[in-house]
């Protein structure tokens, strides 16, 4: 296939951020994407099989609308700004306090790939973590896993100790077919707990939050265009504040692309305190109502995001993301979509031959890194019930320091850290559950260890030699009851060795695929390594 070709016209109404690096532009940029005549071909062929208000999740979209990296990853664009997150727990007035947050909340949106580009769908069970060094010289975690394939489901941690803020959420992504349009429904909240603040100080003040939903424009034909549309939601049930956030999309007639409009009020009155207007892609405004003050809020021209760091593919485990999609997104990025294609296809027949060797084998998927939400009245976790999914682990060190050592006990996140099996946790199965005693591994780092057993402590010797016992008395009674129900119940081995494992096992293990996982250094990517 050929490569694609991406219209990028100067304009002064839209706005699109190719990178991390790109952010801080004063002149915007137009998100449109035109399509080759053959690659228009595919997508018609695609869509010519379906009909309005389809479920895409289980299409194979072409690889050359695909963006170089997992949903998974692209989450950690809500991260980008920590300069409009930290200060945040730290500011006493309650409303000022909501509006920050509202600011942080739309602040994430203009970082985006160029064109019209699809996140690749996180596989089960796939895995991506990264962090973010700060200035103040504290450090923000992220750890996400695909807590489902069908229906599609990411859930993610963030949190940073040393700035009492944590993130709990889960994305559902829904595709649609709307005639000349795709749509992706972002269903799932997330949930930003200010842990120095709030009534309860365990779970802190909570902040419920839903996002907006995305289209794809004109994938019949003319331009393919990329907007937000419809409302999102920020909520803090105990300060009585909501804000209600509308992205607007183009009319055919009038209006302007990637347009915002809103109101944050007081949920018991209905009481509107500001309002909201401008460009998610450049300008933002907020407007006090009671005296009439309208100010810049947000300039994502100027805004500078902070991509976070990965750990080196080298050191990363065959599900984490950047090392299961390498050689896939290289491939996109080189624009060769036939072997992109190719690469893409060899992870998703592994993931069916997984999912149907399960099924054979009556073995029921749980995820590595999280657990079902203890919901529903009286649960420890009550009023979270729509995350579905949420980090299975406890974090409640009582300094920053202790925190960090228990979010980078979950799974590897910084660069150096690895696992030491011990008491690993034995495999789930319907009928089998972990034991209690079981430990999850411990995991170190090369400057940091968090291994709580005594450094020089001695250990006792193991004895590795093999025991040596007594030969079987062939003429002992149980030694004659026991051949005499061999004799009765089995059946003689025709040739070769009594029990022979081999050709059982070969039949049903799936075959053994091979994925190059080359390093990428690419613009396109947010997390570096």
């Amino acid at each position: 296939m050929m490569g694609l070709v991406s219209g990028r016209r100067r304009a002064t109404s839209t706005t699109s951020s190719r990178s991390s690096g790109d952010a801080n532009q004063d002149v915007a940029e137009d998100d449109t994407t035109v399509v080759e005549p053959d690659q228009g071909n595919v997508l018609s062929h695609i869509i010519s099989q379906l009909r309005p208000g389809a479920d895409l999740s289980r299409v194979v979209l072409p690889t050359f609308i695909l963006e170089p990296r997992s949903m998974l990853e692209r989450i950690t664009n809500f991260m980008c700004h920590p300069e409009m997150l930290l200060p945040i727990p730290e500011i006493d007035d309650p409303v000022q306090r909501f509006v920050a947050v509202v600011k942080f909340y739309l602040s994430g949106w203009h970082i985006r790939p160029p064109g019209v580009k699809k996140p690749l769908n996180p596989v089960l069970g796939e895995i991506f973590t990264c962090y973010w060094d700060f200035p103040d010289k504290t450090r923000g975690y992220y750890v996400s896993e695909q807590t489902s394939h069908h229906p599609p489901k990411s859930s993610y941690f963030y949190m940073v100790p040393g700035h009492n803020i944590r993130v709990d959420g889960t994305l559902k992504p829904r595709s649609k077919f709307l005639g000349n349009s795709a749509a992706s429904m972002m269903e799932g909240i997330a949930i930003l707990s200010l842990l120095n603040r709030g009534k309860d100080p365990q779970r802190g003040e909570r902040y419920i939050i839903t996002q907006p939903n995305m289209y794809a424009r004109g994938i019949l034909f003319g331009k393919m265009k990329y907007e937000l549309g419809d409302h999102s939601y920020v909520r803090c049930p105990e300060l009585d504040l909501v804000a209600d956030v509308e992205f607007k999309t183009k009319g055919w007639v009038s209006g302007t692309y990637n347009a915002i409009g809103g109101t944050i009020r007081r949920e018991s009155t209905g009481e509107i305190l500001y309002e909201l207007s401008g460009l998610w892609s450049e300008e933002m405004y907020l407007r006090d109502v009671k005296t009439g003050h309208k100010e810049m809020f947000f300039n994502a021209l100027r805004a500078k995001a902070s991509p976070p760091i990965a750990r080196p593919i080298e050191e990363q485990e065959e599900r984490e993301s950047q090392k299961l999609w390498a050689a896939t997104a290289k491939a996109v990025k080189e624009r060769n979509h036939e072997l992109a294609t190719i690469e893409k296809t060899k992870i998703e027949d592994q993931q069916r031959e997984e999912a149907a060797k399960r099924i054979n084998d009556g073995v029921e998927w749980h995820p590595r890194l999280f657990r079902m939400v203890r919901g529903g009245p009286g649960g420890s976790e009550e009023g979270e019930e729509d995350l579905e999914w949420i980090i299975n682990a406890t974090i409640d060190g009582d300094t920053p320091e202790k925190q960090a050592e228990q979010i980078m006990a979950i799974y590897p996140i910084v660069k150096g850290q690895r696992f030491v099996e011990k008491n690993p946790i034995p495999p789930r199965s319907p009928i089998a559950s972990p034991s209690k005693e079981a430990h999850s591994p411990v995991i170190t780092a090369d400057h940091e260890k968090l291994d709580h057993e005594e450094a020089g402590a001695e250990k006792e010797p193991v004895d590795t030699a093999p025991k040596v016992h007594p030969p079987l008395d062939p003429s002992h009674e149980s030694t004659t009851e026991i051949q005499t129900l061999l004799v009765a119940t089995g059946t003689v081995a025709k040739e070769g060795p009594l029990i022979d494992f081999h050709e059982d096992m070969a039949k049903d293990l799936p075959a053994i695929k091979k994925v190059d996982t080359g390093d990428s250094h690419d613009e396109f990517v947010d997390a570096q390594n």
